[in-house]
C-alpha cells in the first residue's frame, strides 16, 4: 500500500511535527506499506528521515505553508500526482494555520479526499468542544467564541465526512458520536513515542532538575513554575534547576524572551530553545520532574507520554485532559490546583524531597507509557485502512482501483 500522510515534519516548527515522525518512523517498518508519502509543510532545512531501521520508500513532497491560503489546491494537486491508495491526515484545528480563513481551508482536505473515494482517516487531536478558546489564545471575547463555536461546529461536520476519524481518548468519541451522530469515530490511543529499556530511575549528579516541555505563551505559561520553584529552594534549600524546553505558541510571539528577561534575576532558569528529537532523551533522562504549568488543556499530551516513557515522575493541573488521561492510562502524578503557585511548589516539593515516592510515580509511569507503544498505534491505523477499503471494495466494485489493490 502506498500511504500518504498530510502533516508537518521535522525539522517544521508547526504543530503536531514530532508525532508524525514517530507515526512514519512505525509505518515504514510495517510489510503492508511499500511506501510513504509526506505530504508536508515547507522547511528551510531538510526533512528528517535519516532512521537506524530498515523500512519502506519514503517520497517527500513539500506542498503547504503554514497560513497559506492555498494549501487546499496545492495538497490536492500533490495527492492527485501522488496517487496514494490511503491518505491519513495528522491535524489539529490549526494545523493549517493560525489565521482563521487559512486554518479552515485546509481542513477542507478530507472531505475532498472522500469525494474523490479515496481511502483517509483522519487522526484529530483535539475537538473545540473541549478547548477553553479563552485560554488556547483564540479569543476572550464571548460574542467571538460564540461564533468560532459556530464555525468549529461547521468544520467538525466537514471533518465527520472523512472515512474514519481518530482521535485519542474515550471522552471525544462520546462527545462526536452525541453530538454530531456520527458513526465512523474511533478511538486510537495517543501513544508513547519511543519504548526505552526500563530506567534504573536514578538521577545524574549535580542539581535536580524541573523541566517543562512544550509550546507556550497560551495556557502554557512558565511564570508560576519558576516562582514555585523558588519556593521550594527557600524552604527546603535543594539545588534546584527550572528548565524550560521549547518555542513560543505561534499565537504568542516573543512570549519566552519577555519571561527570560522577567525573571533574569533567578539563578539555575535554563531556557533550551527548540529540542531537536536526538536531544529529547538527554532532556528527560536528566530530569528529575517534568511540570505541566497549564491552565487549560486542549488534547491528550504528547509530552505527558514521553515522560512515561522515560520513567518520569509528572507534576500536572488537576483538571480537563490530563486527569481524564490519568484515569484512563494509568498514569500519576502530584496534582496542584491551576492558579496556585503555592499549590504548584507543595506538589513539586512533595516530589523532590522523597527519593522513594519520586521512584515510585517514575516507575508507574513507565509502566503506563508501555502499554500503548507506536508500532501498535500504527497496526491499528492499518487494521481500519483495510476495513476502508474492503468496505469501498464492496461497494464500488469498478472504482478506485489502485486502493483495491493495496497489499495487507
Amino acid at each position: 500500500m502506498k500511504l500518504a500522510i498530510v502533516t508537518a515534519y521535522p525539522p517544521s516548527k508547526v504543530t503536531l511535527n514530532e508525532y508524525a515522525y514517530h507515526l512514519v518512523k512505525q509505518f515504514r517498518q510495517k510489510e503492508a506499506v511499500t511506501e510513504l508519502i509526506l505530504l508536508t509543510d515547507r522547511t528551510e532545512g531538510a526533512k528528517d528521515i535519516e532512521f537506524t531501521e530498515d523500512g519502506c520508500k519514503i517520497t517527500i513532497k513539500e506542498c503547504w505553508s503554514f497560513n497559506s491560503y492555498k494549501n487546499v489546491i496545492s495538497v490536492t494537486k500533490a495527492i492527485n500526482t501522488t496517487k496514494p491508495d490511503a491518505v491519513l491526515f495528522n491535524l489539529q484545528f490549526m494545523k493549517f494555520g493560525d489565521k482563521k480563513i487559512a486554518a479552515a481551508l485546509g481542513l477542507l482536505l478530507p472531505w475532498i479526499c472522500k469525494l474523490k473515494n479515496i481511502p483517509n482517516i483522519v487522526l484529530l487531536h483535539n475537538i473545540l468542544e473541549e478547548v477553553d478558546l479563552g485560554s488556547a489564545g483564540f479569543t476572550s471575547n464571548k460574542i467571538m467564541q460564540k461564533i468560532y463555536g459556530f464555525i468549529g461546529t461547521s468544520l467538525t461536520k466537514l471533518i465527520l465526512k472523512a472515512d474514519v476519524v481518530a482521535v485519542t481518548m474515550q471522552k471525544y468519541v462520546n462527545i462526536l458520536e452525541i453530538k454530531y451522530l456520527s458513526p465512523n469515530v474511533k478511538l486510537i490511543p495517543h501513544g508513547t513515542f519511543e519504548i526505552p529499556e526500563e530506567p534504573n530511575y536514578t538521577l545524574p549528579e549535580g542539581p535536580l532538575q524541573i523541566l517543562t516541555f512544550g509550546k507556550f505563551g497560551t495556557y502554557k505559561k512558565v511564570e508560576g513554575m519558576i516562582e514555585a520553584v523558588e519556593m521550594v529552594r527557600a524552604k527546603t534549600k535543594l539545588d534546584l534547576e527550572v528548565v524550560i524546553a521549547g518555542t513560543d505558541n505561534p499565537n504568542v510571539p516573543g512570549y519566552l524572551a519577555k519571561v527570560q528577561e522577567a525573571y533574569k534575576h533567578v539563578p539555575q532558569v535554563r531556557f533550551t530553545g527548540y529540542v531537536e528529537e536526538h536531544e529529547v532523551p538527554t532532556l528527560f533522562n536528566e530530569s528529575a520532574v517534568v511540570v505541566f504549568p497549564y491552565t487549560s488543556t486542549t488534547g491528550s499530551s504528547g509530552v505527558l507520554h514521553q515522560a512515561g516513557s522515560y520513567g518520569k515522575a509528572v507534576v500536572m493541573p488537576d483538571l480537563g485532559d490530563l486527569a481524564l488521561l490519568v484515569k484512563d492510562e494509568g498514569y500519576i502524578g502530584e496534582f496542584f490546583e491551576p492558579t496556585s503557585v503555592e499549590s504548584l511548589a507543595n506538589a513539586i516539593e512533595a516530589i523532590v524531597t522523597n527519593e522513594r515516592y519520586r521512584s515510585q510515580l517514575a516507575m508507574a509511569n513507565y509502566k503506563a507509557a508501555t502499554a500503548h507503544p507506536m508500532s501498535q498505534i500504527a497496526e491499528l491505523y492499518l487494521e481500519h485502512f483495510k476495513d476502508i477499503i474492503d468496505e469501498k471494495r464492496l461497494a464500488f466494485p469498478n472504482v478506485n482501483a489502485a486502493a483495491q489493490k493495496a497489499s495487507f
